[in-house]
Order: C-alpha cells, then structure tokens, then sequence
C-alpha cells in the first residue's frame, strides 16, 4: 500500500482517478436506471431490453470513432460535445412521452454519445507518471472502478424504486455533467494532446497484442455478465441475497487488483491471472449456497482487475501515442459485445436447463477460453518485466499546451 501512496502522491494522479470515476460513474447507472424506467412506462421487460440493446449498439460501435475524434479536435472538444448530447439524450428517455421507438432512438443516441472517458484517461496516465509507476497505475485504476459497480446499482434502485424512475434518470444526468465537468475541466485533460493518428480507423487492430486484449477483455467480461445472470436467478426471490453476491465478487476483484499490482507484468502474466478466475468461477457449479457462492467469486475475483491491468498496459506498450486512444476504444468495444454475448448466452442457458447452473456453465467456459486464449498467443503477448510499458513516441513532436 505504500507503493500506492506514493503513486497517489504524484501530481495529477489522484485528481485524475477521482474526476475519472466520478465521471463514469453514470455508466453504472445507466442500464438500470433505463430498465427500470422503460418497464415502468411500457409495462414490458421485453421492451427495457431491446432500448438497452440499443444503448449497447451504440457505445459499441462509437468507442473507436469517439476515440479517434480526440486525436483530430482535442480532447476536451469531444468530450464536452458528446457530455453534452448524451445528457440531453438520458433527460429525453426521462422526460418525454415515448413509445418503444422513440425509447429506442435516445437509447441509441445515449450509447452513440457516450463520453469516451475510458480512453481519455489511460491516454494521459502515461503521461503522469514514470515508466516504473505505469503498471501499478493501471492496476490501481482497474481495481478502484469495482467502486462504481459496488455502489451504483445501489444508488440507482434505491432512487428509482423510493422516489421515482423519472428521477433515477435525472441523477444519471446530473451526475454525468458533474463528473464530466471535473474530468473536462482539470487541467492535465488541457495540458495533454493527442497526435492524429495517420493510420487508417481501425488499422491498431492488426496489432497482436491490442487485437489479443481485445478478445480477452471480450472474454473476461462475457464471463462476469454470464455471473451476473446466474447470481440473479438463483436468489430470484432474494434480490438482497444477490446484491451481496455481487458486491462480494466486486470486492475480490478490489483487493485482487491492490494486491498484486505491484507484481511485473510477464507473456505469462494473463493466463496464470485468469486461471485464479477460472478456478473460482468453478468452483459456483458445486453448490448454490449464499456463503459458498461469495466465497468463490471472492475467489474469481481476486483475479478480474490484475486481468483488466494487464489488458491496460500491453495495450498501452504497444502502439504509439497517436493510437492509444483508439486502441482503447477497440478494447472497450470487445468488451461490451462481451457483456452482451455472455449476458445473452447466460439467459438462453438458464432457460434451457431449468436453473441458474447454466449461467455459471457460461462463466466457466468464458474463463476457460481466455486461459486457452493466452495460452495459445503467449509469444504475442509482450514482456514488460524489464521494458518500459509507456506507448512508443511518434515521430513528429507532442505539442504540450498550458490549461
């Protein structure tokens, strides 16, 4: 932890982790406070989940676009444009009467429209701190974000269902222009400017190691959206129960990432990392019991954030400045069509086997096939342990402009 505090000491860094959070903080929001809202207005979970696809659809195919944008107009342009649209379009599902296509419509412009703050960041971390503090950095990053998915499904039930679903949507849009305005006005957001990028839009991806971290963020995540499925249809009578399920797994994943994030990142450091996943992820099929579930997605858990930091800085390492965003883009793309696919993968399975056995069936092979993945592509994977994890220089100069 004293490496840690450190880290925190550093200028910039903890302004920046705490502006970052707080601006993706809606992000875990959002889909249950649209669900929750869109079932109330239409009476129909069908209908909540074809707008949530929507949403989906559109942070998916927006993630690189958005990314690249901050390379061409600056940072700062591109965030507070899409802040803006995707406020106007959240207070839009809130307030307006809709059917389901208009519903559908915003959803779309929502996702389309979401701040690409996730690649903001981790294009400016290297630019805080040393080659040396980077990893930890990511780690530190990737663990802090299980705070988000801890306490703001919490927050958002308990607005939505105590005060009104109208109102849960408005929170989400106040807080993504209170957060977005702390990211976008702090001054390291100003100082830092992305080259444009010369390669043609998508190009990173013929990169070993970012096409690699994005398939195994695709995997990772369609592993904890497949729990997340199971967790709720097991105590489907107990959504207390499941909650605390949850949390647990996310509080795994938290002392995972700030436990091992000092340790040097190898080719081999993926796979052993998804193998404590894997393991723990197993060891749900045994036995349906409250205690014994927490227990093993703590034990899952323990290796989600060092997986996601590893994914970070072998991204990172491996293109050049211009391209970090984009590639960043890419793997959160990878990773939402993951959420997606083991969501829907999960469902099908529960439905098909009659219990939530099923769900856990999806995480497993998830998991499984992460670890082949690694396994099989280790040679792609680069070897940080000696070798500095920052993005490679570009051959023109990186203007640096004061805030």
């Amino acid at each position: 932890m004293a490496g840690y505090r450190d880290l925190l000491r550093t200028p910039g860094v903890g302004r920046m982790i705490a502006a970052q959070l707080t601006a993706r903080f809606p992000s875990g929001m959002a889909s249950l406070a649209i669900l929750l809202h869109v079932e109330q207005q239409t009476g129909s979970y069908g209908s909540a989940g074809l707008v949530l696809a929507a949403t989906s659809v559109g942070q998916a195919v927006s993630g690189p676009v958005t990314s690249r944008w901050m390379g061409v107009w600056g940072m700062r342009r591109v965030l507070t444009l899409t802040a803006a649209v995707c406020t106007l379009a959240v207070l839009a599902l809130g307030l307006l009467p809709l059917n389901l296509a208009g519903y559908m419509a915003f959803g779309l412009i929502a996702g389309l429209s979401t701040p690409p703050i996730q690649s903001a960041v981790r294009t400016i971390y290297p630019k805080l701190v040393n080659s040396s503090q980077l990893t930890p950095l990511f780690s530190l990053d990737a663990s802090l974000q299980e705070i988000i998915w801890i306490l703001a499904p919490v927050v958002i039930t308990l607005v939505s269902t105590q005060v009104g679903t109208t109102e849960g949507l408005i929170l989400v849009a106040i807080v993504l222009v209170l957060g977005c305005g702390w990211f976008i006005l702090s001054p390291e957001v100003g100082r830092v400017r992305i080259p444009r990028s010369r390669r043609a839009l998508g190009r990173v991806l013929l990169k070993p190691p970012v096409a690699l971290a994005t398939a195994i963020g695709f995997l990772v995540i369609g592993a904890c959206s497949a729990v997340e499925v199971g967790v709720v249809a097991t105590f489907e009578h107990g959504s207390l129960q499941a909650g605390v399920v949850l949390g647990i797994f996310a509080c795994g994943s938290l002392v995972g990432g700030l436990s091992f994030g000092h340790i040097p990142i190898g080719p081999w450091a993926m796979a052993r990392r998804l193998i404590i996943v894997t393991v723990g992820l197993a060891l749900t099929m045994v036995m349906l019991n409250a205690y014994w579930l927490g227990g093993a997605l703590f034990l899952a858990g323990l290796g989600i954030a060092p997986a996601l930091a590893v994914l970070f800085a072998i991204t990172t390492a491996s293109v050049k400045f211009s391209e970090t965003a984009e590639a960043f883009g890419w793997a959160g793309t990878g990773q939402l069509i993951g959420a997606a696919a083991g969501s829907a993968i999960a469902g099908f399975l529960v439905d098909g086997t009659g219990g939530p056995q099923g769900a856990y069936l999806a995480a497993v092979l998830f998991a499984i096939v992460g670890v082949m993945v690694s396994v099989i592509f280790v040679r792609a994977l680069p070897d940080l342990r000696d070798r500095d994890p920052s993005p490679f220089p570009d051959t023109e100069p990186v203007a640096v402009t004061p805030s």
